[in-house]
């Protein structure tokens, strides 16, 4: 059995798919750009700051889901340019306390909307 997960407060899917979907004790959450849900556009600056609306987005399907960070098991980074990097792993680390959960990141060509970076996670209940 699967549950729809939705929230106004990330932003609305851009295409056919859900926010995220539990199945059974584990929940997966669609990629989320650091796109703001009041505005529907990227904060001022870059990487850093698309990157911590993107954990913004996150955190707020997990709040809705009942869940927090910590329930967060991996995640899969993707990043316009892998130049990017450091400065997006210095928000990145800023998001979990104690310990952190398994990680992708990898480089793609375009992410939609043309942004710098798309968080995706995977959490348990």
């Amino acid at each position: 059995m699967k549950k729809i997960i939705a929230t106004k407060n990330a932003p609305a899917a851009i295409g056919p798919y859900s926010q995220a979907v539990q199945a059974g004790n584990m929940l997966f959450a669609s990629g989320q750009l650091g796109l703001d849900p009041a505005t529907g556009q990227f904060p001022e600056g870059g990487v850093k700051e698309q990157t911590a609306q993107a954990f913004k987005n996150v955190k707020a399907i997990l709040t809705e889901a009942g869940l927090t960070m910590d329930n967060v098991v991996k995640t899969t980074v993707f990043l316009a340019d892998m130049g990017d990097f450091a400065a997006m792993n210095e928000v990145y680390a800023a998001q979990f306390e104690g310990t952190f959960p398994a990680r992708s990141a990898v480089a793609v060509k375009t992410l939609p909307k043309n942004a710098l970076v798309e968080v995706e996670v995977i959490a348990v209940l």
